[in-house]
């Protein structure tokens, strides 16, 4: 491979091919990463708006995602597992404070 000015220059067909594929791969995980941190920010927008039900709905949404791309290998099972499990439990505090007041009176 050539270095011109920080680009590489693929000089054979195999190389040629493999930069376009890392492009092509590189374009698809971005879009993926994208999707994982929206899905994360749609549940805390949702608990941060306080409305139980709603946080929940979304939860199992974003816990598909997290689910999905962490089984692409995008990221570690156990870091998708570690935003499921805060995620999961900031919601259960939403529910939480409601059901002891309502048991306080």
């Amino acid at each position: 491979m050539q270095y011109t000015k920080g680009i590489v220059m693929a000089n054979s067909a195999q190389a040629r091919k493999r930069a376009r594929q890392a492009a092509k791969a590189n374009s698809h995980n971005s879009a993926l990463r994208s999707k994982l941190r929206t899905a994360i920010k749609a549940v805390r927008k949702a608990i941060a708006a306080g409305d139980a039900s709603k946080a929940n709905e979304v939860f199992k949404q974003s816990s598909k995602t997290l689910d999905i791309i962490a089984d692409k290998k995008l990221v570690h099972k156990n870091k998708a597992a570690r935003h499921k499990s805060r995620l999961a439990a900031a919601v259960k505090s939403l529910s939480v404070p409601a059901a002891v007041a309502a048991a306080a009176e």
